[in-house]
């Protein structure tokens, strides 16, 4: 093993460390949510990894967003992150998707390889497609929910999608999964109620009509128990 996994080792043991060399994830969505998954899959040892993201780094990702410094404004997410997960294992196999996830691609893009797909997308559609899409190859995926407009770090959960309350955003994409027949899904979310007053609208480009505000902290929480869930997994795989 590395000399950098030497803390993972005791705790994974060897037999742990295998299985995530050997797994395969798909990560969809660099913002708040997937960076830090992405991050944290890398830190235990996953050894494949596919990242897709279509956006560039704003401004106003700083306050959340693990890829976004003044020095990155305007840089792709998939090249910051990418580069960052290489620099924390140079073994890594990546592969770098960078697109917007059409309806079309989400069907193309998953597939039977993958031990696990991290849905870390904020638009309806794209989500929608990815879910549909992983549900219909059988491939396992673990989906975020809304982070926006939330405090309450001690409120989030991971849980099955029929669960879940006092998400706006949860509650669309239940409604919309029963039209395909979808009614179980692997979830992060919070139970806390949303600040509705944080609430802002947006042109509607890239699938996207509004969104809420959100702090440092809740956006990589929702990614940490994301990858939890899929290391924890893999291990035990």
């Amino acid at each position: 093993m590395a000399e950098w996994t030497e803390r993972a080792e005791l705790l994974f043991k060897k037999e742990g460390l295998d299985n995530l060399k050997n797994a395969n994830v798909l990560v969809v969505g660099l913002g708040g949510v997937g960076s830090f998954a992405a991050e944290f899959l890398a830190r235990a040892g996953v050894g494949t990894m596919t990242i897709v993201d279509g956006d560039v780094v704003d401004i106003t990702n700083i306050n959340r967003q693990l890829p976004a410094l003044h020095t990155t404004v305007g840089q792709p997410k998939i090249t910051v992150v990418g580069d960052r997960l290489m620099d924390i294992n140079p073994e890594l196999k990546l592969t770098r998707v960078q697109e917007f996830l059409s309806p079309e691609r989400a069907f193309e893009i998953v597939s039977e390889e993958f031990d696990y797909v991290l849905d870390c997308i904020d638009s309806v559609t794209p989500k929608l497609n990815l879910i549909i899409a992983a549900k219909r190859k059988r491939v396992k995926i673990i989906s975020s929910m809304g982070a926006g407009g939330k405090m309450e770090a001690s409120k989030v959960k991971v849980t099955d999608i029929t669960n879940t309350v006092n998400c706006f955003f949860a509650k669309t994409i239940r409604r919309r999964l029963k039209e395909f027949k979808i009614d179980k899904l692997k979830v992060v979310f919070s139970s806390e109620i949303q600040d509705e007053s944080s609430l802002k609208m947006t042109d509607g480009s890239n699938f996207k009509k509004s969104f809420y505000g959100t702090n440092s902290y809740m956006p990589g929480l929702f990614g940490l128990y994301a990858a939890e869930t899929v290391i924890r997994y893999l291990l035990k795989k």
